[in-house]
């Protein structure tokens, strides 16, 4: 027994912590485990994000398929939600090329389910599992429009960046006429109000321009598959 897993035994033991929540305990761990041995599979790729309502006939759909064609072309993993929409259209890309195509699945009781262009894919029980993974696996990410979950994502990453919890890497809201509004909020109301600093607002690039994603993962290069860039980071 290693002296992290005594203290956390001592700790449950000292605060008379109930059966119940030793198992949610355990759940948890079991999807960090498991997430863990995933997205160590494979080198550090690029994260999309977007909504899984978008159908294949939508620009953004037919863009991020081209994005994950783009990256698997330069030898990066694409890594998604694993679901429908622009989640699909990026792993199809990838998936077509042949490149490397990661899903990173969450349980729900409408509208996820697996796409069938994956070469990796894990199914998490829980949310912030899978952000963590979606993440963790990734040296730059990219974020088409999409709804609540997609929002929630994107804040999760800047607010960690913001905070030092993970290093600062690229992100892209893509596509201007969506993201448009959500950025001059922040400008018009968060920086007014001081909610934000004006550095804040150099966390992500808002472009329509795809290429730009795939000349930031090369930039940072191809990181050795033994390695990861958060191993660095301890506070992640």
């Amino acid at each position: 027994m290693d002296k992290i897993t005594e203290e956390w035994l001592n700790e449950l033991s000292a605060n008379k912590i109930s059966g119940p929540d030793v198992d949610r305990s355990l759940a948890y761990a079991k999807d960090l485990l498991k997430g863990l041995s995933t997205i160590r599979r494979f080198s550090q790729g690029v994260t999309i994000f977007g909504s899984a309502r978008t159908p294949e006939t939508d620009k953004y759909y037919i863009k991020a398929r081209e994005l994950g064609r783009l990256l698997a072309e330069n030898g990066h993993p694409v890594i998604t939600g694993g679901g429908p929409g622009i989640m699909e259209a990026a792993n199809r890309g990838a998936y077509e090329y042949g490149g490397r195509s990661v899903g990173l699945n969450i349980k729900l009781p409408f509208e996820q389910h697996e796409n069938p262009y994956l070469t990796d894919s894990m199914e998490f029980n829980y949310f912030f599992a899978r952000k963590v993974m979606l993440v963790m696996s990734s040296k730059a990410y990219a974020f088409f429009p999409g709804g609540l979950g997609t929002l929630d994502e994107m804040s999760e990453v800047l607010i960690l960046i913001q905070t030092g919890k993970m290093p600062k890497m690229p992100c892209f809201l893509i596509g201007k006429s969506y993201w448009r509004p959500l950025v001059k909020f922040f400008k018009t109301t968060m920086l007014k109000n001081k909610m934000i600093k004006e550095e804040d607002l150099d966390l992500f690039v808002m472009t329509d321009d795809i290429t730009e994603v795939v000349l930031a993962a090369n930039k940072i290069g191809h990181i050795n598959i033994n390695d990861n860039i958060y191993n660095r980071v301890k506070s992640v």
